[in-house]
């Protein structure tokens, strides 16, 4: 698997890394079930933070374009091809917009909707 992640780009290492895996899982070039590198052998060959490459697989795994077997490592997932068309932040944010406009026609200000969705994330009920 061949990625480059260029320093003077505007986007994010994590997130050209997450571009790359996808498009080679699109095109063929990584396959299902598949291994990957491992997160230390990728911020090595690519001079980043562990940190970084952890993130974007991370975010891939919760895509479910990659899945991570404990200490044998990560794989490209059976449905990988699939998942990698499936705009998870996009639909977020369409059900976080929906919700926020309820709430504001139920007559809850901006505060309240904030005060809430911070509890809610921190897995708190009443403040």
């Amino acid at each position: 698997m061949d990625i480059t992640v260029d320093a003077n780009s505007p986007v994010p290492p994590s997130a050209q890394l997450i571009q790359q895996v996808k498009a080679a899982v699109l095109n063929g070039r990584i396959r299902p079930g598949e291994s990957l590198p491992s997160i230390r052998q990728v911020a090595n060959d690519l001079a980043l933070n562990e940190k970084t490459v952890a993130k974007a697989y991370r975010m891939l795994e919760r895509s479910g374009v990659i899945q991570t077997r404990g200490y044998r490592g990560s794989f490209v997932h059976a449905d990988a091809a699939a998942n990698c068309n499936v705009d998870t932040n996009g639909w977020v944010h369409e059900k976080l917009k929906e919700a926020t406009d309820e709430l504001r026609a139920a007559g809850a200000s901006d505060a309240d909707i904030r005060n809430a969705f911070n509890r809610a994330m921190n897995g708190s009920r009443n403040e």
